[in-house]
């Protein structure tokens, strides 16, 4: 179990209990109790969220099963103290946000950890050709929006002096790049008036769409002047993104494309 699937169990037990006390032990009405407790919990969560994003998904779900267990515990209370049983409507309406908000927790989870063997070895087809069966969707998008806003200027004005600084990249498979094997890359880099761009440090990253945890960083090699080459290995077949980084003394030259590797 993740750490926020914990972090819900216990935030929505503190809302339980918090109404709980608030009439049994305080004496308030459940309908009073239920507003108190879902007021305080807007006003204590969403500014805590604030400060420490967990991102869009996981701040609706928390939110969501924190007023849901207040409103559940007020209704509940409110029929107990009447007498009266709980009429059908309210029922399916609780019904049906508890479905919302377990299922929702639950695709959350998978997308983060993924199934367990035993379980994806039951429902998932097999993979076949040794390949690796997954079952989780971490992606590459990051959740600090609000930190990469305060960066765009920066962003811009390094892309401006990019333009003007006018390297001509030229890169490339040496051969066709086949799942699991060794190949070739090479990265040819000159100026805007067509000389060999020495001495530069070349990284870059091969990102996994549908996984994060698979990318692969890599370092070229200087073979002769301007030309840097490694050989690199990518475990899947399919699309790839690259971020290719060239660097030289205080200029970063920064490229980006998506490649295709074969299967075995």
């Amino acid at each position: 179990m993740t750490d926020w699937l914990l972090g819900l169990a216990a935030g929505a037990g503190s809302v339980l209990l918090i109404n709980l006390a608030l009439v049994f032990g305080l004496r308030a009405s459940a309908k009073q109790a239920a507003a108190v407790t879902a007021l305080a919990t807007v006003g204590l969560y969403v500014p805590y969220s604030i400060l420490r994003w967990p991102g869009g998904d996981v701040f609706a779900i928390h939110l969501g099963i924190y007023l849901l267990v207040s409103f559940a515990c007020g209704l509940l209370l409110e029929v107990r103290a009447s007498g009266k049983g709980l009429h059908w409507g309210p029922a399916a309406i609780i019904g049906f946000f508890i479905f919302v908000a377990v299922s929702g927790a639950f695709f959350v989870a998978i997308a983060e950890r993924g199934l367990s063997p035993s379980v994806w070895a039951r429902w998932l087809p097999a993979a076949g050709s040794g390949r690796e069966v997954s079952s989780l969707f971490p992606g590459v998008i990051s959740h600090d929006f609000h930190k990469k806003e305060a960066l765009y200027n920066q962003y811009l004005q390094k892309v401006e002096r990019q333009r003007q600084r006018g390297w001509q990249v030229q890169k490339g498979w040496i051969g066709d790049a086949v799942a699991a094997r060794p190949t070739e890359f090479r990265v040819a880099v000159r100026t805007r008036e067509g000389e060999q761009v020495t001495g530069a440090t070349v990284t870059g990253r091969f990102l996994r769409p549908s996984n994060s945890q698979q990318d692969i960083d890599f370092t070229l090699a200087e073979l002769s002047p301007g030309v840097y080459q490694s050989a690199v290995s990518l475990p899947l077949a399919g699309a790839w993104n690259l971020v290719l980084q060239i660097r030289k003394a205080e200029d970063l030259h920064e490229i980006r494309a998506v490649t295709q590797v074969a299967d075995r």
